[in-house]
């Protein structure tokens, strides 16, 4: 948390989104009183009674995705900018934490935060826009004025009416399978780890009640399951496993040598 915050003071603008420069002039919204209000979510169990309706015209409650952790992202329909270059930035994130962590291994829900008009029709054009398959992977919904304004409270999220549309914060909140606000990641082109990190030791970790061989499974793929900075992208590096396996190795013939001419001088 120290690090975000000590990010956001000197980051500036690059952690807002607005549809212009973030200026004093959106005296609404206050850069430390932002964060402190995002940070003060975390841990927070967001409701299971919130009640939803996709692009398909269903209702979704957050109740019925507990069980995987979910990736929430708050946008409105009528940014003409900041929320699509988001949304398509995020999706490129999510398809490469899909090809380690596993392609249903967690949930992506864009909710539109501007209740009057963000609707199932303009949230499904959204997502068609940036290209996104909106299905059962990553969900884009509708929600009630009421419902909305206690998820983007819950949340942490914070927006102010502007000339242009809205101010507010660049935020992605990571819940984990409870439903509580497990991480806040800020800024509309995150470092990758940033995201993929929480995801990452939520879906490998072991529940109490798994065998030994899930337990081993998960804690190799939690290791192995690393960001290259080279390319941006994770990747499986088993590496580490063999040179321990090489040293243990080393070692018990060492071991094994030291017992056996201690033997023979005996």
């Amino acid at each position: 948390m120290l690090l975000w915050r000590i990010l956001v003071r000197f980051a500036g603008p690059a952690f807002f989104l607005a549809i212009g420069p973030f200026t004093a002039a959106s005296a609404a919204l206050d850069r430390e009183q932002v964060l402190r209000t995002s940070e003060a979510a975390v841990g927070r169990e967001i409701s299971g009674e919130y009640r939803f309706t996709d692009t398909a015209g269903q209702v979704v409650t957050l109740g019925s995705l507990r069980g995987t952790p979910v990736v929430v992202s708050l946008v409105y329909t009528s940014c003409y900018h900041t929320c699509p270059m988001v949304t398509e930035y995020l999706a490129g994130v999510v398809q490469d934490a899909r090809k380690v962590l596993g392609k249903d291994s967690f949930r992506v829900l864009t909710i539109g935060f501007d209740a009057a008009n963000d609707s199932p029709v303009r949230m499904r054009q959204f997502a068609r826009e940036r290209g996104i398959d909106d299905g059962g992977g990553w969900r884009f919904l509708s929600g009630d004025p009421q419902t909305v304004a206690g998820l983007v409270r819950d949340l942490g999220f914070s927006f102010v009416a502007s000339s242009k549309g809205f101010d507010h914060l660049t935020q992605a909140t990571v819940l984990d399978r409870e439903g509580r606000v497990y991480r806040q990641v800020y800024g509309d082109r995150f470092p990758a780890p940033a995201l993929v990190e929480p995801l990452k030791a939520l879906v490998f970790r072991t529940p109490p009640d798994a065998g030994l061989l899930t337990s081993l499974t998960n804690d190799v793929r939690l290791y192995c399951t690393v960001f290259d900075p080279s390319t941006g992208r994770y990747r499986f590096d088993y590496s580490l496993f063999v040179e321990i396996f090489v040293a243990v190795t080393c070692l018990a013939l060492v071991g094994w040598m030291i017992v056996r001419t201690w033997r023979r001088a005996g």
